[in-house]
């Protein structure tokens, strides 16, 4: 290299963060706000800009609006990972709480609210206890976030009774407010805070009808908690609600119908009863209409709530139209969901029980059933002789179990109408079934059958045409109790998930707030409470992830497919592995897509590298035809060792009493090896570190 190549090797740029702070500390204000606005979207895309903190915090002295809000915007997503440097907001924030904009005051309280840093709550108090009067609707909910981070503090200092003052106000929007932050501050407490009396009653119908759209759900959500006296005053509250059923917004529909459903238990006059469920019925299917997702969500819940109420929506069968449709479609799997719902319908409602036989338009395989059912309600099918004729011109050709049903649809046809036409068709059925068949039992049961109606046509009545019990679809009814639990939260997400919410959702706290002593039933405690915290404000997090964390960090991941239906023969295994409460656990869910039941499921792994093995028999319910169930298996270590090269790859078999074996291959998690509190006894590290050495060389190699 010549000595002018030197030049490569300098620059003049000083990098994106001294460029920043530079800018930062313009004595422009256009300039200091522009570098707000980069900063902010370095933070959004997931860059590390906590350097320039101080820098941030500088630019909080501004009349300028819209560069307070970024300032406090980048303070709260930050200020957890600095709570050193977020003391020096503080007196700005207690100036902006005294400032004579209402904007700007609810702005200060809002974000002290949401910075968790227990430097900081010291200071709210004051601020707080002005803004309850002044800007109260923000600092309702920032009492409730207090509250989160400070309980003590919160009673301590009379919050929790201006909170119940504030559902008096004349504002119907600071009323939600304040009934949304009692709501969430009873969750996290175990003695009894928000109780509605008869005089808040009358406060919450009142603000019900001006508040918005979300402030009615947070009002309806607390009045399904409400227990009337006697019945006439569940019909009084259940009257007042019931114009939210009409409502554009979906979640003010189901929370209106959750109330109702609550209110109507009480309600001891069947006409009453049976009118508000015709009025609920529209709207729920309406909600059928919206979006797809909308869809479902709605669609769980009515799942829920027609267990409850079966009759419910006895009047809007025109969903067999759109079943009919499905029943069209070339999938096979999905044309025998479709003829099972109608099925269920026919079973639920009697009105649709006659509309369900036309709507189907049954595959090869469901012809038996269909002929079936034509035997069975012949006198109700003007054309049954007719239908049954021209299964009977290739009786020969028929399956074996097609060819016992013609047989058996034809005796009832005949003993049901003894006319010329049937007469022939029993003659023709019955010469086939005897002469032209090799199959035993075809033949012996059309001579029995030929015995019957030759010797004693009334007692072929008898046996034929006897009573049968009545049909029941129980195979999505859930536990009574359980049910209950879940018509209480409808509309969250406890119902779409057909689970309780403790089944998914651990309210975590602090480390501080937790004791040896706190027990958590099996599986519902969820990896270490620190984790989600310490993810939020980790520097190279983003302001979006660190939302994420907030709201998605209890919800549980769908399971990786390993088992399709089509290669199962309709039964469809998903499974990983996973960690809770320090033990190692194989996650399955079991989806039985089959006409039949199975049961007797177990599973056994084969020898692999981390010596993997089930610490238990595996524990499932019988599947029902449709259901599906989903169990933890507690896994061993070292018990199943490989002796062969190290592999990542975990293999496993599975068989129940109606079916093969079925063999699928996992991937092994390395994470679900490390502890919790990151540490390790010296023996287990000792034994860990080759083998995950050497699965991760032979991985490269691969």
């Amino acid at each position: 290299m010549s000595g002018h190549d030197s030049k490569y090797f300098s620059t003049t740029k000083k990098g994106e963060i001294p460029e920043l702070k530079e800018e930062l500390n313009s004595q422009y204000k256009d300039k200091r706000k522009d570098a707000v606005k980069k900063v902010i979207a370095a933070m959004t895309v997931g860059k590390d800009v906590s350097l320039l903190f101080t820098d941030v915090v500088n630019c909080m002295q501004t009349e300028n609006l819209e560069l307070k809000k970024l300032v406090y915007l980048y303070l709260i997503n930050y200020a957890e990972s600095q709570p050193d440097l977020a003391i020096l907001a503080v007196n700005t924030f207690v100036k902006d709480s005294l400032d004579p904009n209402p904007l700007i005051r609810a702005l200060a309280v809002r974000t002290m609210g949401c910075i968790r840093v227990n430097n900081i709550t010291e200071y709210l108090c004051d601020p707080l206890q002005r803004c309850l009067k002044y800007v109260r609707k923000t600092a309702a909910i920032c009492v409730a976030k207090l509250y989160d981070i400070n309980a003590e503090l919160v009673e301590d200092g009379g919050f929790l009774e201006s909170l119940k003052d504030l559902i008096s106000d004349n504002n119907p929007m600071v009323v939600a407010n304040a009934v949304a932050a009692l709501a969430e501050i009873q969750e996290n407490s175990s003695r009894p805070i928000f109780e509605i009396s008869s005089q808040t009653l009358s406060k919450l119908l009142t603000a019900l009808n001006e508040c918005t759209e979300w402030g009615q759900v947070f009002i309806l959500d607390a009045l399904s908690r409400y227990k009337a006296d006697d019945a006439r005053e569940a019909e009084n509250i259940v009257e007042r609600v019931t114009p939210r059923l009409q409502h554009a917004n979906c979640a003010v529909v189901l929370s209106a119908v959750k109330m109702i459903l609550q209110q109507i238990e009480l309600i001891t006059s069947t006409d009453v009863v049976r009118n508000l469920c015709k009025k609920m019925a529209p709207p729920l299917g309406t909600l059928l209409s919206a979006e797809p997702e909308i869809q479902y969500v709605a669609l769980r819940n009515i799942n829920l709530i027609v267990q409850r109420r079966p009759t419910i929506l006895a009047h809007e069968i025109k969903v067999l139209l759109e079943f009919k449709e499905y029943a069209t479609e070339v999938d096979v799997d999905f044309v025998r969901k479709a003829v099972r719902a109608i099925g269920r319908c026919a079973i639920k409602l009697e009105r649709a029980a006659e509309r369900s036989y036309f709507a189907l338009f049954l595959p090869p395989l469901c012809k038996a059933s269909m002929i079936w059912i034509i035997g069975e309600y012949a006198e109700r099918i003007d054309n049954a002789d007719e239908l049954l004729e021209s299964f009977l011109e290739s009786f020969p050709e028929k399956p074996p179990q097609v060819q016992l049903q013609l047989l058996t649809a034809t005796v009832k046809l005949f003993l049901k109408k003894p006319t010329e036409g049937p007469q022939q068709m029993i003659q023709v059925v019955l010469n086939n079934a005897t002469v032209e068949t090799d199959n035993p039992d075809l033949r012996d049961c059309a001579y029995i059958y030929w015995r019957l109606l030759s010797t004693d046509p009334e007692a072929g009545k008898d046996v034929m045409l006897a009573e049968k019990p009545v049909i029941s679809d129980d195979s999505n009814q859930l536990d009574p109790s359980l049910l209950d639990e879940l018509l209480a939260n409808i509309a969250a997400l406890s119902s779409v998930y057909h689970k309780p919410p403790y089944a998914f959702l651990t309210h975590v706290k602090t480390a501080t707030q937790r004791t040896e002593d706190d027990n958590y039933p099996d599986g519902h405690e969820t990896g270490n409470s620190d984790a989600p915290a310490n993810a939020a404000s980790g520097a190279g997090h983003t302001f979006w992830v660190a939302l994420t964390v907030v709201f998605y960090r209890d919800c549980s991941p769908p399971l990786p497919i390993l088992l399709p239906a089509s290669t199962g023969q309709v039964l469809q295994i998903s499974a990983q592995l996973a960690r809770q409460d320090a033990q190692i656990f194989y996650s399955l869910l079991f989806e039985n897509n089959s006409q039949i039941a199975l049961d007797g499921f177990m599973i056994q792994f084969n020898k692999n590298s981390f010596g993997l093995a089930a610490a238990g028999p595996l524990q499932v319910s019988p599947l029902a035809p449709g259901a599906s169930a989903r169990t933890l298996l507690p896994m061993v270590l070292f018990q199943n060792m490989s002796a062969g090269p190290p592999s990542s790859l975990l293999r496993v078999a599975v068989k129940n009493n109606q079916q093969p074996v079925w063999y699928f291959t996992d991937k092994i998690l390395l994470h679900v090896f490390f502890t919790e509190d990151g540490r390790m006894e010296r023996t287990s590290f000792l034994e860990m570190v080759p083998l995950f050495f050497e699965a991760i060389e032979t991985l490269m190699k691969s």
